[in-house]
Order: C-alpha cells, then structure tokens, then sequence
C-alpha cells in the first residue's frame, strides 16, 4: 500500500501524506492501528513514526474530555464555543455561514489538542421523534449535503479533520445497537444516501463515521454495499472510516469491508482476532494494509507538532466565536407567525418577560454533542443590564415549572405581570428531557403546563410573542393564541442576544424551515410505525419523506419544508430555463433590507417512475436591499434529474417533459416553466403493482405492495427465543432467565427513578439498556473478551450458572492472552 496517498487541500495549499512502508510493519502493528487507545485516542506506532491522533465529539462545538473520558456528554470537560446545533443552522439554508462555523470549530479544536472533529451529523430526518434530530441537518438531501460540505470544508480549512456521520440509516434511538434498517435500494441511494455523497463529492473530508444500526441485515460498520461498492468504489472516498463509539461488530469484518478505526479502545482481543484472521486467510492482508494505512494517512494529515493537547481557549478565541456564534443564531431563526405585523417590537416597547427559559436559557441537546459553554447568557439578564435599551422590561415571571409539572401559582403570578405591559414575551420550548441521544421523543406537543399558561395570558388581551426553543418540530395547536411566533431552535450559547436582536429589528429574520412541521403526529407518512420496538425497522414509506409525502399525498401541514416569514416582502419573476440552469429574478419591494432563500423544484415527466410530486434540486441564499432586485442563477448537476434504476444498477434520467419550479417553500410556487429533456432512458410508467404508493397513500401499503418496491418479499425477524450477542440487554426482560430479567428490570426502573430525580435522561443507563452484549467487548478496554461476552449470552438463554463460569474462566484466559500480546507489541 506504499502507493497509498491522500491529497486534500489545507489552508489554500495541499498536504500530501504519504503512509510510510506499512508493510515493514509485523501484522500485529498493522492490527493494533485499527483500534483506539484510549476513549479518545488512537494508537500509533512509534518506531513508524505514526502518531496517535486525537478524536472528539464536536457536531456544534468540542466536547474536549481529559482522564478516561465517556461517550455519552455527563463527564466534564474543557469550555468550548457551543454554536447552534445542525438543525437549527440549517434553517439558514447557508453553506457559507455553516463553512464560517466550521472553520470556528477547527480552530478551536486546535486549541484544545484536538486533531478529529467527529461532526457533522447529517443523517435524513425520517420521523420528527427521532431523539437526534437536533443534531441532524434536514428531512432533504439536498439541503444536508451542502450545508454539511460547508462545515466539513471549513473545519478541514484548519488542518483538522471533520467526520460526517453516521453512515447510514440512522433514523431512531430506540435499540440503536440492535436495530436493521430495512430500506429498498431507491429509496435508500436517492433520500438516505445522496446528502452524503453530496458532501463527499464536494468537500472531501478525511473521514466519516459509520452507524450503530444494522443495515439491510447487515451492520454498517462491516457493510460491504456501503463502505466498499458504494462509498470508496462509486464515490471515491479514500479516508478514514470510524465506528461510533462501540459500534463495531466484527473487527476482522469490518477491515475486510472498508472501515479503518474501532473506537474506543476495544483492547487487545480484537488485535488477535485480526491477526487469526489474515493468517487463515479469512482477512487479505491487502485489506489490512488498506485499513492500516488510512489510519496512518489521517494521523499524518492532522499532524501538528505545535499543539497542545492540554490547551485551553484564549479570552479572545471566547469572545470572537460568541459574536460567531451570535450571528450564526440570528441567521438561522425562523418568523413562523407575524400577525398585524407584531414583531419587530418599536423602541419603548413595554414588555413583560414570561417563561423560565427566558431566566435559564436552553440552547443544545443532550448527549454527546453536549457542550461546557465557555460563555452563556439569558434573556431576562440581558434585559435587566440593560444591553436593550429599546425595551422596557416592567416585569418577569417563570410562568411554568421546566419539568412540565402543574403549579397554577406560576401561571397567576405570570398573568399578574402583565398589568403593566403592553406585549408579552413568552420563552416556551422542550426541556432537556425530551431531546437527546439515546432515546426517541414520545410525544411533539409542548408540556400542558405551558400551554395553560398561554391561554391565561391571551385572556388577558394582551399580544403575545412565543420565542420556542426546540429542536425539532412541535404541535402547534395553540398557535392562535399569540400574535408571533419566533422559532430560535437551540441556538447555541449566544441564543439570548440573538433573540433580543431579531425582537427589537436589528436583525431581520432570514430563516427557513429546514423540515416540515405537521399538524398532528398522525399526519407523519411513518407515523404508524415509528419508532420500531424490535429489531427490523422497515422503512414502510419508501421515498414519501417530509415534503415529499405531504404534497404528494395532498395532506396539508402546519408549516411546510421551507418556510419562513420575514420582515421584509419579496416577490419572484422572469423565470428562463434552459438545459444547463433556471435563472429569475427576486425583488425585495418592502423599505427593509433583508434576506430569504430561493428553492428550486423539479417535477419529472408524468408516466414516469415512481417519484415524489416534486423535489428540491438547489437553493440559493439572497441578501437585498429595500427595493433591491437580483437576478438568482441556480445551475442544474448530477444530481438534478437523476433517478436509480434498478434494472440496470445504475444512475439514469428519464427523457420527456420535466417541470422546473422556483418557491419560496416546498408549498408556494411561485414560478414554473417546462423543460424538454433528452435523457440516457424513455420515461418508463410505474409498475402498477405498487398499487398506494402511486398516490403516497403509504399507512394503506400493503405486503405485496411494499414486495412490489423492495423487488422481493420482505422478511422480518420473528420472535427472539436465543438471545444473542447481538440482543441488547432491554430484551432480556423477555428472558426465561430469573437473573437476566432482573437485570433488564433493574435497569429500566433504575433510569425512571435518575429521571424524576434529575428531570434529565439517565444516559449511561439507557446506553446499557441498547447495548447489546457483544459491545462490552468493544467498550471496556480489553478487559471484556469476544469468549467472555459469549458466556454472557448464556445467562439470557437460562444458563445462568454456566455463562458466569465460563465469564469467570475467559476473564484469566484473556488477561494472560493480554499480556503476552501487549509484549509482543511493545517488542518486549
């Protein structure tokens, strides 16, 4: 693999990194490369001159853990700028402003000994319940792959790599480690794929991450039709594939099929277990080489012999990325709802400042990505500072318990702080509990107490303007009972003076929905069976995600796929399409400057394959002056017209009549014109045999129908009756076994009561819970071995006794088979 060489481009220049002779290496330093050292470090060999490099969570900011470390954001670690999360900077719908963050957090990363950023997540946001969804982009391909090309772009402007993830499928927490995603191939290379390959194709980033989830059968970190046919072989990709954190199955696996680094430190078994492997011939030693030698090319490429992995942010980099971060959040936040033109808020405005997250702000999830913010701030601070001197706060009342518990007390003394007001500003939203990694939401509506506070305060005639803090979709229900809504997502540790400048019109809302806002839950094409309880998770829906069923199957939405409101009025004309591009012209015809987002739709020809109604094909961002016009150019590529073929196995667009639209949302078109295409194929009609999915009927799909898109009849796990490694440790309560059931109990009831004590998910808890047990050998440094975990399994399986010997047994086996190994390795 001496040839073997990456080049990128750093800072303006280019950095070759060459791998040194990885064959000079002995087979078991080749395998010691494919696994981490530590909980964030990777192992190097030092006779090689192969550098160790280190890895940290950072989607929206660096979570810079020292000592052992956890995966999970409840250890401490270093402050750190936290920017808003991917789904709120989405609602930019601007690349240039996420690459300005992404260069932000390379330099910051730099700062604090950090050579990996493992960000950004850009996983399709199938259900609005997903847990993730946060720290997931958008429910469009389009609009994920080029906002997350800009991030990874400036990120590795700085010498640092970036790691889009997770690769592929990622769609819920419940079982993460123990669930198959079920997707037919269409579906899963046109909506899954494509903002991937988007960000691949355009940014390069040195690595990418893989999922926890099995795809297709199949887990996603050993994936050959992923990692090998489709990412390194179609796209090009010649980085570093990483695991998540004890997402690996199979170490020699995942080597034979493309992905380079398990993480964390699984220890030396998975060593040997590689080493067994090329000596039987069960791994290529080609294969280990490749693997080996991508590790060696990212520790190169991120090499700085300057950095210090103890450093800290200067007081400067603290106050320069907050203004970052600042701009980032005013950017990003959506005008739902302006009635009688409420907002902007006029200088001397006399307000009374209602919700306990105006005085505790909430601006990012929980888990991983969950940031020491090196600086925070509140709106009812800064009020009260008077850093607005164009409000006048006359009184503020916490209004609702942030628990969601019921105390009438806060809603009289809220409705009492009123009196005096002239508007109410009201800061509702989701509480720490309903958004993280590792569990899936429940419900999308606000917490009742919230909503009784609402309309106590509409009683008293006031107007009301609702700053939500969510990051995701919520029931709007209540929605007639305020005059503006102001979506601000969770928008980083400046989210406080962001909102305070688009209240009082010093920024104008620039904001579009990113996914669509249902009505109801029910109204989710997925709805009816998400999230999966089991292990196979099929995705029902087929290519009917987000906008793309809701127009298609004509149900209306609260607030459709990319919709925003401004203060501001924009008008579109002068449409001209030609083979190459649409190109128009926009006009802001208000006395207000500002900025709304461009999208362009395709619909293909009628009589055609199966295909949503119409799909964004490009957008583009425009800033204008009051009157200002600007004529927008929005070229056509690869991606604009293509759909896979499953006939040929290939990419293949349709000749006849396409439909080029321009919007300013997935509903409102505002321009459309035809366009006569000669394509590589004839428009073929669809098969009829899809039978619901020709109209996006999707909840009335039926098995012959789903057969009819997947190809073949499609087959589910039936009941567990031998549990296996690959069981998590929940479906043990399913066990014969008295002790596994214990166990599973235990630690289900154990999460409930940390949760009512804490008012915050039990994460290491409800890690274990997913956890299947072959992760424990991956997880533990070494001390767990595949043949312990092996006896573990025979507890479920009502050989309690037999399972802890044979633990017992492979616990002194594998700490003397890590000794000799470690000595081997050490040269020793």
């Amino acid at each position: 693999m001496s040839s073997h060489l990456i080049r990128q481009p750093i800072g303006g220049r280019t950095r070759e990194a060459k791998d040194m002779n990885i064959k000079d290496l002995t087979v078991l330093e080749r395998a010691s490369l494919l696994s981490g050292q530590s909980m964030w470090d990777s192992r190097g060999v030092k006779r090689a001159g192969i550098h160790s490099f280190v890895l940290s969570d950072g989607p929206h900011g660096l979570r810079r853990q020292m000592g052992s470390g956890d995966n999970l954001g409840i250890g401490k670690s270093k402050p750190a700028t936290c920017f808003p999360t991917a789904g709120t900077v989405a609602n930019s719908w601007d690349p240039e402003l996420a690459k300005t963050m992404g260069q932000a957090l390379g330099e910051e990363a730099k700062s604090l000994g950090v050579n990996m950023v493992l960000g950004p997540g850009m996983n399709i946001k199938r259900n609005p319940l997903c847990g993730r969804n946060f720290e997931y982009y958008s429910e469009d391909p389009q609009v994920a792959g080029h906002m997350a090309a800009g991030l990874i772009e400036g990120i590795q402007s700085q010498g640092v790599a970036a790691t889009p993830k997770h690769f592929a499928l990622n769609s819920q927490e419940l079982r993460r480690q123990a669930s198959n995603s079920i997707v037919d191939e269409r579906t899963m290379r046109e909506l899954y794929l494509t903002a991937f390959e988007i960000a691949i194709r355009q940014a390069h980033p040195w690595a990418l991450m893989t999922s926890y989830n099995m795809v297709n059968g199949t887990y996603a970190n050993e994936n050959k039709h992923l990692l090998k046919d489709i990412l390194r072989e179609e796209w090009g990709f010649n980085g570093l594939v990483v695991s998540d954190w004890g997402g690996s199955n199979s170490a020699v696996a995942a080597a034979a099929n493309g992905s380079s680094l398990e993480m964390p430190e699984a220890g030396f078994d998975s060593m040997r277990q590689i080493v067994a492997a090329v000596r039987t011939g069960e791994l290529s030693e080609d294969d280990l080489n490749a693997r080996a030698a991508e590790v060696a090319q990212l520790a190169s490429l991120t090499y700085d012999p300057n950095m210090d992995r103890e450093g800290l942010l200067s007081e400067e980099q603290i106050r320069k990325h907050h203004a970052v971060a600042r701009h980032i959040a005013e950017e990003s936040a959506v005008l739902l709802r302006n009635e009688n033109t409420c907002l902007p808020l006029a200088p001397g405005t006399k307000i009374a400042l209602v919700g306990d997250m105006a005085d505790t702000p909430r601006f990012q999830g929980s888990g991983s990505s969950k940031v020491n913010a090196a600086k925070d701030e509140s709106l009812l601070e800064l009020l009260q500072s008077g850093q607005s001197n164009e409000l006048d706060v006359v009184a503020y009342a916490q209004g609702y318990k942030r628990n969601g518990e019921q105390d009438q007390s806060l809603i009289d003394e809220a409705v009492r702080a009123a009196d005096n007001a002239e508007v109410i500003v009201a800061c509702l939203g989701l509480d720490e509990s309903s958004e993280s990694e590792g569990l899936d939401r429940s419900q999308m509506n606000l917490p009742q107490a919230q909503i009784d506070l609402l309309t106590a305060l509409k009683a008293t005639g006031k107007p009301i303007v609702i700053i939500l803090v969510a990051g995701s979709p919520v029931s709007t229900d209540w929605i007639e009972n305020c005059e503006a809504l102001l979506y601000i997502g969770l928008a980083g540790q400046a989210s406080a003076s962001a909102s305070l400048a688009l209240l009082t019109g010093k920024t104008n809302p620039s904001g579009h929905l990113a996914e669509t806002w249902p009505i109801a839950y029910e109204d989710c094409p997925s709805s009816n069976w998400y999230p999966e309880t089991e292990r196979d998770a099929v995705y029902k829906e087929g290519p009917f995600v987000g906008y793309r069923y809701y127009i298609s199957a004509n149900v209306p939405e609260r607030f459709p796929f990319g919709f925003g409101l401004s203060y501001s009025h924009f008008t579109y004309s002068k449409l001209s399409v030609d083979e190459h591009c649409a190109s128009f012209t926009v006009t802001n015809d208000s006395n207000v400057d500002g900025a709304t987002v461009a999208q362009l739709y395709v619909s293909a020809p009628k009589g055609g394959v199966l295909r949503p109604t119409r799909e964004l094909k490009g957008f583009k961002k425009i800033q204008l002056k009051a009157h200002e016009s600007q004529e927008v150019r929005i070229t056509f590529d690869q991606y604009t017209f293509r759909h896979w073929d499953t006939n040929s196995n290939s990419w293949q667009t349709e000749s006849g009549q396409w439909t080029i639209m321009v919007g300013s949302d997935a509903r409102t078109i505002e321009l459309q014109s035809p366009l006569d295409l000669k394509g590589s194929i004839e428009a073929k009609p669809a098969d009829p045999a899809l039978g619901h999915y020709l109209t996006a009927q999707v909840k009335a799909v039926t098995e012959d129908e789903l057969a009819a898109l997947f190809g073949h009849p499609v087959v589910r796990q039936g009941t567990i009756s031998v549990f296996g490694d690959n069981d998590p440790i929940s479906s043990w309560k399913d066990s014969k076994s008295g002790l596994a059931r214990f166990v599973a109990s235990f630690l289900t009831k154990h999460e409930a009561k940390q949760e009512a004590k804490t008012g915050s998910p039990d994460l290491n808890t409800l890690f274990v819970l997913n956890m299947p047990p072959r992760a424990m050998a991956k997880m533990t440094n070494g001390m767990i071995s595949s043949q312990m975990v092996d006896a573990i399994v025979r507890i479920p399986n009502g050989h309690a006794w037999k399972g802890i010997g044979g633990f017992i047994t492979g616990f002194f086996r594998n700490a003397s088979a890590n000794r000799r190994t470690r000595k081997e390795l050490n040269h020793e």
